[in-house]
């Protein structure tokens, strides 16, 4: 049985997503949802929310590894700087509980989960609900998000190797 904790990196709302693979290959969401900070918050102020709020969900899940989605270019250059140093806190936290950690572009998780590096988000959304059997699609969007991370790197990790980050 495998665990991994999803990320899809953001400051205001980080998503998140624990996905179990058994030994048979099915797939289950243990958890999803996001590490919410608030602009009224100081930033290091929410830097240490997010990086408290993932080792919580470590110590708690106990994942095998943390997957994330690469930081890819924003159209907002304002939002860039603190969306990297939010992902450098996680990346912290995944190091500080030993963590194996990989990386996945937005191309290779639309890839993964609809053979398509082209899917729009709604494909995205799809294929999570379907591939776990849910209800519905998780929300908000970043939680999706994350939980799409994890299928990705439950999907593809025996051939993407190179995608490990430490």
């Amino acid at each position: 049985m495998r665990r991994i904790l999803g990320i899809d990196p953001g400051f205001a709302l980080l998503g998140f997503g624990v996905v179990e693979c058994s030994d048979s290959g099915s797939m289950s969401a243990l958890d999803y949802g996001v590490i919410e900070t608030t602009k009224d918050e100081k930033f290091c102020d929410r830097l240490q929310k997010i990086y408290l709020g993932v080792l919580s969900l470590i110590d708690k899940y106990k994942p095998d590894a943390m997957a994330l989605e690469e930081l890819f270019f924003f159209k907002n250059q304002k939002t860039i700087i603190p969306v990297a140093e939010a992902r450098g806190v996680v990346i912290l936290a995944g190091i500080e509980r030993g963590l194996k950690m990989f990386e996945y572009t937005p191309l290779q998780i639309k890839q993964a989960l609809t053979g398509n590096g082209r899917a729009e988000k709604k494909q995205i959304q799809f294929m999570v609900k379907s591939i776990l059997g849910l209800d519905k699609t998780p929300k908000p969007d970043d939680a999706a998000d994350a939980v799409a991370v994890a299928l990705t790197h439950l999907q593809t990790n025996n051939t993407l190797v190179d995608n490990s980050i430490n």
